[in-house]
């Protein structure tokens, strides 16, 4: 079976080649096999994102609802980003009282290869209703300026 990513976790989407296993076995059963024993090590999964182009910057779009943004940790160099978290659970039910768990809870991460070099000093991060956008804008390689000669 392969890595289920961030999506399918968060909403219980099946990939169409594991659709005829879904339709053997029953749901509960699916459930019971993705929750990690006590001697598995947590599983990371990876955030789903949206990476598009303007002509002056590249913007990431990622959802993150349920962490907090003093939670997130967010690395960038010239031509990487890495998203870091974890969404942590509210440990207020136990796990055999569920009757139906579909929620991710654990830590994610994501590196985004960047088409392009930016400036990562004028890199800006928000988080808004649960939506994390990343302005990342590029660097201009045809920048030109004039440097003046000081005389000793």
């Amino acid at each position: 079976m392969t890595k289920r990513s961030f999506f399918e976790k968060l909403t219980g989407a099946v990939r169409l080649e594991e659709s005829e296993e879904v339709e053997s076995s029953s749901i509960s059963d699916k459930f019971e096999e993705s929750r990690p024993t006590i001697f598995e090590e947590p599983e990371e999964a990876q955030l789903t994102v949206d990476v598009f182009n303007t002509p002056t910057e590249i913007v990431i779009k990622t959802m993150v609802a349920g962490v907090k943004p003093d939670d997130l940790d967010v690395s960038i160099t010239r031509d990487s980003v890495t998203i870091r978290g974890e969404r942590a659970e509210d440990r207020t039910v136990s796990g055999d009282e569920y009757i139906h768990q579909e929620l991710y809870w654990g830590t994610f991460s994501r590196t985004i290869n960047l088409p392009e070099e930016i400036d990562v000093d004028g890199a800006e991060a928000a988080e808004k209703y649960g939506m994390l956008i990343l302005h990342l804008p590029k660097l201009d390689k045809n920048r030109q300026t004039r440097l003046k000669v000081k005389a000793n």
